[in-house]
């Protein structure tokens, strides 16, 4: 049912087991009791089926992975070789995501989108990224090639290749080992200072006119 291509990139995934999983001891404990592994074998078929337009029939391979392996791939997910997902519990991967190949993702990593909008709206991951536990990546951009998102980051922008990006909101913080000057404006918007920036300001104009108020009683 699946074409070969597919067969050769479960191979890869398999082989990605084996390389960056040092609790994995051979092949066959990789095949047998990796959740990652498993989710990506079920990707390929129940992606077959919803690139054939059988839709329900996706949907419901989908939803059983999810309930057995604890990971989420919407079937319209496009997904690389050679990936490697540990520990997927939580693992989450929206319709129009694009994984590249030799992806790492680890437990907890949502690639989601910021709203209801219609067409692309999931992050493209390039090649030989690595995404840390109980990242979020949010939004229809790019993370470039070799990037890596530390542990707990909230991406809302564009990822340049081989930078290293933490926090919340995400920042970079090294590109290709680089550390990056703390000055550097990075573009991508604190949604907290905002709101703090706005209601501070909001407050002192109150208390602005409430001053000029009570000058105007005190002088009637």
């Amino acid at each position: 049912m699946m074409s070969l291509p597919a067969f050769a990139a479960i191979k890869r995934d398999l082989n990605a087991v084996m390389l960056r999983d040092p609790a994995t001891k051979n092949r066959l404990e990789a095949a047998l009791c990796s959740s990652g592994f498993h989710a990506l074998v079920m990707y390929r078929l129940f992606h077959f089926f919803y690139a054939h337009r059988y839709f329900l029939v996706a949907r419901l391979l989908s939803a059983l992975t999810r309930f057995l392996t604890g990971i989420e791939i919407h079937p319209g997910a496009t997904i690389g070789s050679g990936v490697f997902i540990d520990h997927g519990s939580g693992v989450v991967i929206g319709e129009t995501a694009e994984v590249g190949n030799n992806v790492i993702i680890y437990q907890g990593v949502t690639l989601g989108g910021t709203g209801k909008d219609k067409g692309k709206r999931h992050p493209t991951i390039e090649d030989d990224v690595m995404i840390s536990s109980g990242a979020k990546v949010l939004g229809p951009f790019t993370v470039g090639r070799g990037a890596k998102i530390g542990a707990g980051s909230i991406v809302l922008g564009e990822v340049p290749p081989g930078a290293t990006v933490v926090g919340v909101p995400g920042r970079v913080v090294r590109i290709a080992g680089r550390r990056i000057n703390e000055e550097l404006n990075q573009s991508l918007p604190d949604p907290v200072e905002e709101e703090i920036t706005t209601l501070t300001e909001r407050v002192a104009a109150l208390e602005s006119r409430l001053s000029e108020v009570q000058a105007d009683l005190a002088k009637k």
